[in-house]
């Protein structure tokens, strides 16, 4: 049985990035949402966001961040990330800039969101314990080949590491 993950990422740069990596079928993640959909959802402001976030995240053994050129950036990702370790879920995060977008492209490297999360209790951030992943491979079919054969991988880590902390 697939593990339950939950996908953050930026959405407006990233979303073509990331279904590629939902489509390995591996992992079973939130319902897509779609552009128009998450729209709406905005519309609606930050308390029916963060509602979406929780309804989307319960059940979820993992967060699973897809880290982009300007993912470390983004206030809801960070919120994500956050909320999943106080929630006691696994949290990985994977560099997904070589995959191409689409127009065809790969994007420049991103700054690791880990290190946005600060512990409230002790020194550091999330990037001293949880891990960035930077996929082997030189070009974007590489890349898609090293995040398929490893995430699952990647996952189990991220829980043994959240719940050994």
């Amino acid at each position: 049985m697939p593990r339950r993950v939950f996908f953050s990422f930026h959405f407006d740069n990233d979303y073509w990035r990331t279904q590629q990596v939902r489509n390995i079928g591996a992992l079973e993640g939130q319902a897509v949402c779609t552009p128009n959909a998450w729209e709406e959802v905005k519309k609606k402001g930050d308390a029916a966001i963060e509602r979406w976030i929780a309804e989307n995240m319960n059940g979820k053994s993992c967060l699973v961040c897809l880290v982009g050129s300007q993912t470390a950036s983004r206030p809801w990702v960070i919120h994500e990330i956050s909320k999943a370790w106080n929630d006691g879920k696994g949290v990985v995060a994977i560099s997904i800039n070589k995959l191409l977008d689409v127009n065809g492209q790969p994007s420049a490297a991103g700054a690791n969101p880990l290190s946005k999360v600060s512990f409230t209790n002790k020194s550091g951030t999330l990037a001293d314990v949880a891990q960035l992943k930077i996929p082997a491979g030189s070009d974007s079919k590489a890349v898609y080949a090293s995040i398929s054969a490893n995430i699952e991988s990647w996952i189990e880590e991220a829980i043994r590491i959240r719940n050994q902390a």
